[in-house]
């Protein structure tokens, strides 16, 4: 990233990594007021900015900002004012978030799991989180991570994880239709 380029300079002080870490942990339950507090900004000042990227992103037909910023939001962890922020409910499962991170056959279970349950009419993100402590932020993050390392696997390897997580989506699908009595569509006749 250049750093002679307009499209980086902070916006009232709060640059694209504050932004993305912030956006990371919104999405993981911290509240605005706890993320602005860390970053020495009111929430209008928040706002202002926060509109002020989105804006950015909108106009960049490079999509340098936005590849900038999924970017810095798989590293909010390591942002050194909101990097160790939790929501007020806790930091959620560490082992399976950890499990997540350096798993990438348990983050292709996961994946499925997620879209089966969206295909069973369930809310995919909720089930990983009561069933494994792993908010949406937290599981995006990991994502981002995951995504970041794809282009380095051979087709071969793709083919495998992705082989993976359909073999897993319909295992999953197969659970959540005898835990339901029946998919949501058998009753359809065409």
């Amino acid at each position: 990233m250049s750093q002679n380029n307009p499209l980086f300079e902070p916006i009232h002080g709060i640059s694209l990594f504050d932004y993305s870490a912030a956006n990371a942990k919104l999405a993981n339950g911290v509240a605005v007021d706890t993320i602005c507090a860390a970053l020495g900004v009111e929430i209008p000042v928040w706002e202002d900015a926060s509109q002020g990227w989105t804006q950015r992103m909108q106009e960049d037909s490079d999509f340098i900002v936005i590849t900038q910023m999924g970017t810095y939001f798989a590293q909010a962890g390591e942002h050194p004012k909101l990097g160790g922020l939790q929501p007020a409910g806790g930091a959620g499962n560490a082992a399976n978030l950890q499990r997540l991170a350096t798993d990438r056959y348990f983050y292709e279970e996961l994946c499925g799991a997620r879209t089966a349950a969206y295909e069973a009419g369930l809310d995919g993100a909720q089930w990983i989180q009561t069933n494994y402590g792993i908010s949406l932020g937290d599981f995006q993050e990991v994502a981002m991570q995951w995504m970041q390392l794809q282009s380095s696997l051979s087709d071969e390897e793709i083919l495998e994880y992705t082989n993976y997580m359909d073999a897993k989506r319909q295992e999953y699908a197969r659970k959540f239709a005898d835990e339901n009595g029946g998919n949501i569509a058998d009753d359809v006749d065409f």
